[in-house]
């Protein structure tokens, strides 16, 4: 072969690279792919005029020209997180509420042409509808039914969102804080409130206690009060059964006589036989003398019962 055969055949190969590259380049510019779970919208001059929602390749030949734009739409599941939404509570409380809202798009013409912006529209809506709902509830209660006041923001915020092509899966109400200030003050007056409890539990607690006692007074009262009365009626039986024999009888009544005698504060003065005989007011004038100490010489010593 002759240089110049070399020359056409290298020109032929270079024209069909180039032919190659321009097709693959006008086929690429006249199709639009559309992946899973993604909506391709085409526009003219601004205005809607397709949707392709079948995921693949779409041949869409006005994509040509300059003034023909696809817009790809996800319909995924997607999330948002807003953060520290100043919100005052039915009390004054000022509360950072942070959010956590789940959608996705169900009409990808709405949420494209219907708002301009509609994630900062519902930025909006989420703040407006926390303070709506979370303002007309205390701290406290917040607190308590985050579950039930989170279904009742996802409502709110879906009846706003639809309009836009958007569907509110959830609503999570994440965490609630409080300013620094608003926390020490509801610091202290929980404490103030404990140590109010504190003092009513205790007071009760002594009132009960006190109860408790003079309930145990009376029935212990009363108890004695029946073997008291049961003691004479004891006596009485034991002193019948005696009855039957006269001379344990009078043993018994002898004892009795004599424990009621109170050693060194009673004489018992029973006389003298004989000469040394001594009357009776004479005898209770003698003073008795301890049990240890012995008599004067010639003196008798007295009997101490």
């Amino acid at each position: 072969m002759t240089t110049q055969d070399w020359l056409q055949l290298l020109g032929g190969v270079a024209g069909g690279v180039a032919a190659v590259g321009a097709l693959t380049a006008v086929f690429k510019a006249a199709t639009v792919s559309v992946d899973d779970q993604h909506v391709a919208l085409v526009t003219v001059f601004g205005r809607f005029t397709q949707k392709l929602s079948r995921p693949g390749l779409h041949m869409v030949p006005s994509k040509l020209f300059p003034w023909v734009q696809v817009r790809h739409v996800s319909k995924a599941r997607d999330f948002r997180s807003y953060k520290g939404i100043h919100v005052n509570d039915a009390r004054g409380t000022t509360m950072l509420v942070d959010l956590w809202v789940e959608l996705h798009i169900v009409d990808s013409v709405k949420s494209t042409f219907a708002v301009t912006d509609w994630d900062t529209a519902l930025q909006s809506v989420v703040a407006h509808a926390s303070i709506s709902i979370l303002g007309k509830s205390d701290f406290q209660q917040v607190l308590q039914d985050r579950q039930e006041l989170g279904e009742r923001l996802r409502a709110d915020i879906a009846r706003e969102a639809e309009r836009w092509g958007l569907s509110i899966d959830s609503a999570f109400i994440q965490q609630i804080e409080l300013l620094p200030e608003v926390a020490t003050e509801l610091s202290k007056t929980i404490a103030a409130r404990l140590e109010r409890a504190t003092a009513e539990i205790e007071a009760l607690g002594r009132l009960e206690v006190a109860q408790l006692e003079a309930d145990t007074l009376r029935e212990v009262a009363t108890l004695v009060a029946q073997a008291r009365a049961q003691y004479p009626l004891a006596v009485g039986a034991a002193l019948e059964a005696l009855k039957a024999d006269p001379e344990v009888l009078a043993a018994y009544h002898a004892l009795y006589e004599l424990s009621q005698l109170r050693p060194g504060r009673t004489i018992a003065f029973r006389g003298f036989d004989g000469a040394q005989a001594m009357r009776s007011v004479e005898a209770a004038m003698l003073q008795a003398m301890p049990a240890d100490a012995g008599a004067p010489d010639g003196a008798p010593l007295l009997p101490h019962r």
